[in-house]
C-alpha cells in the first residue's frame, strides 16, 4: 500500500514539474505583434492654434463727477442704454462752512449796497426830473445802482452754488447732475444713494459713478505663446467661440499683436486683440470668457497619413511599407513630410495612394 502511494506521489510530482516547464516555455515565447494596415488618403491639412482670453468693449468709459458730495438719487441701472448727456445720478453738495459763511457775508454786503444805491437812484431821479442835477450826475448814480443790483444777483447765485451746487441760471446744466459722456450701455454703477463721491481733478482720479461702453464694438483680448506669435499677421481671420453661447462661432479680425511678451508660469506670452463681427441676432456681454481658433497654415487635397504611423531617426522620417499581410511583413521606407495638424500629416514625397503602410499596434483585450 505504501508503495502504491509512493508511486502516485511521484507521478503527481512529475506531472507538476512538466506542467510548470510547459507554462514557463509558453511564457518565454515571443508574442506575435499585429499592426493595423493604413492606406494613404487625399485630404486637407489645417494647422491651427487656440488662444484663451475674454471679450471686452473696445472703449469702456468711466463717468466721474465734476463736484464732490453725496449721491442723492440714481436715475439709471446697469444694463440701461444711454445717450450722451443723459442723467445717471444726482449729487447733493455738502457745503464747506468757511465758504458758506463767506458767501452769506457777501450777500449781506451786496444787499446793503443795493439798498443804498436804490435809495440814491430814486432820490436823484426826482432831482433830475426837476432839473436840480445834471444828466451826467444822474447817469453816475444810475450806473452805480445797476452795478450794485448785478453784484447782489451774483452774490445770491454764489451762495446758492455753495449751498446746493445749483444756480438759478444754470439749473439744467448743473455740475450736481452726473451725465453720460457717450452713447452706449451702462455696464456698472458702483455707487448707491448715500455714498460720498469725490470730483475728478489734477490730484485725484475721482469716484467712478458709472461705466459706459458700446457693446456693438467688442474685442477679443487674449494671449498667445511665443512659439506661434511669429505666424500671426494683422488682418488675418479668427474664429471666436464663447463658452456661454453654445453652438455659435463669431468671426473676428486680428487687429493687434503686442511687441512685448510677458512671462507667465515660465512661458512668454504676447497679448493679441481681434475685432468681433457680431451678428445682429446675438447679444454679447462684456467679460465673457472666450477662445480664439487661429488658422496658421493649410494644405488642400494633399496625400496624408496618420502621424502615429511615422518613425523618426535624426532628421529623417520613415514609414513601414506592407510587403505581405499574412503573415505581416514590413519594409522601412524613407518619406518626406510637410504640414501636420497633430493627428494627420502631409506626405510630399515617398508614397502614393496605392501604397499600404503599417499603422498602430493591435492591442489584444484581456
Amino acid at each position: 500500500m505504501k508503495r502504491i502511494l509512493r508511486i502516485i506521489g511521484l507521478a503527481l510530482l512529475g506531472l507538476l514539474v512538466i506542467s510548470t516547464f510547459v507554462f514557463l516555455w509558453q511564457k518565454s515565447k515571443p508574442k506575435t505583434v499585429l499592426y493595423t494596415i493604413v492606406a494613404p488618403e487625399m485630404g486637407d491639412i489645417e494647422k491651427s492654434t487656440v488662444a484663451t482670453g475674454k471679450v471686452e468693449p473696445r472703449n469702456e468709459i468711466l463717468i466721474k463727477p465734476q463736484m464732490s458730495g453725496i449721491i442723492s438719487k440714481v436715475h439709471k441701472e446697469a444694463g440701461d442704454i444711454v445717450s450722451a448727456g443723459d442723467i445717471i445720478a444726482t449729487i447733493q453738495v455738502v457745503p464747506d462752512m468757511v465758504n458758506l459763511s463767506s458767501a452769506e457775508s457777501r450777500v449781506e454786503r451786496a444787499q446793503i449796497a443795493a439798498n443804498q444805491s436804490k435809495s440814491n437812484y430814486e432820490r436823484d431821479k426826482k432831482l433830475y426830473e426837476k432839473s436840480v442835477i445834471s444828466l451826467e450826475e444822474f447817469d453816475k448814480v444810475n450806473l452805480q445802482y445797476k452795478n450794485d443790483q448785478e453784484e447782489l444777483r451774483a452774490a445770491t447765485d454764489n451762495l446758492s452754488l455753495v449751498r446746493t451746487g445749483i444756480t438759478q441760471s444754470s439749473a439744467t446744466t448743473s455740475n450736481t447732475l452726473v451725465r453720460s459722456t457717450v452713447d452706449g450701455t451702462i455696464l456698472d454703477i458702483p455707487v448707491k444713494v448715500g455714498n460720498s463721491v469725490i470730483q475728478s481733478n489734477n490730484f485725484n482720479d475721482g469716484t467712478t459713478v458709472a461705466s459706459v461702453a458700446d457693446l456693438s464694438d467688442m474685442l477679443f483680448i487674449g494671449k498667445i505663446d511665443e512659439t506661434e506669435v511669429g505666424k500671426l499677421i494683422s488682418g488675418m481671420p479668427i474664429d471666436i467661440t464663447i463658452g456661454a453661447i453654445q453652438d455659435r462661432t463669431i468671426p473676428a479680425t486680428l487687429e493687434y499683436i503686442s511687441p512685448k511678451g510677458v512671462e507667465e508660469s515660465g512661458a512668454i506670452l504676447f497679448e493679441m486683440k481681434a475685432a468681433l463681427s457680431i451678428p445682429n441676432d446675438l447679444f454679447i456681454r462684456a467679460g465673457y470668457s472666450a477662445n480664439a481658433n487661429i488658422k496658421l497654415d493649410q494644405r488642400d487635397k494633399v496625400l496624408t497619413i496618420p502621424e502615429s504611423s511615422l518613425e523618426f531617426s535624426g532628421d529623417s522620417s520613415f514609414v513601414y511599407l506592407v510587403k505581405s499581410e499574412d503573415p505581416q511583413v514590413f519594409e522601412r521606407h524613407i518619406v518626406t513630410i510637410g504640414l501636420s495638424d497633430g493627428i494627420n500629416i502631409e506626405v510630399t514625397d515617398g508614397l502614393n495612394e496605392n501604397d499600404k503602410i503599417r499603422g498602430a499596434e493591435i492591442i489584444e483585450e484581456k
